[in-house]
């Protein structure tokens, strides 16, 4: 049976993952949408998993609208996007800036990896890899900008 997207489900795990909670073990739980058939994103969701996080996945045929709804710029657009809280990640964007992105808690909407970059965790993992994190907000006008270095 093929999954089915429901747009007002999307909206309220996305609603809900923004509310917060008084457990401390939900800041770790991570809901990710990826296509049934990318092997790359179930990688990258197991690494997720392996480093201490809860991980919930939804296969979804098309995932446009989902990082319509997530906010997600067109320009860091990539094959998988996720929910960590109230933050939206998107793509292969490697454990360090996770991490980094719990920690700190910075008043952005997510950050993301464009494209698929060899290398990056899920793409054949190199931790000299050079590629940039982007951070982004809530606003359409603001450009992203480099919230992480990898392989530096």
């Amino acid at each position: 049976m093929k999954p089915i997207f429901n747009s007002a489900v999307f909206a309220t795990v996305l609603y809900a993952s923004t509310l917060g909670s008084a457990h401390a073990d939900d800041t770790r739980k991570m809901t990710v949408y990826k296509t049934p058939w990318c092997g790359c994103c179930k990688v990258w969701a197991e690494a997720m998993e392996k480093a201490g996080y809860t991980v919930e996945t939804h296969d979804l045929e098309n995932l446009d609208m989902t990082k319509r709804q997530a906010g997600v710029p067109t320009s860091l657009t990539a094959c998988h996007t996720a929910v960590l809280g109230k933050y939206v990640i998107e793509g292969h964007v490697p454990l360090e800036a996770v991490e980094k992105l719990h920690k700190e808690k910075p008043d952005i909407r997510g950050i993301g990896v464009a494209g698929m970059p060899q290398g990056s965790l899920g793409m054949g993992y190199d931790p000299g890899a050079r590629y940039d994190v982007m951070s982004f907000t809530y606003s359409k006008s603001e450009r992203p900008q480099i919230f992480y270095e990898a392989g530096k």
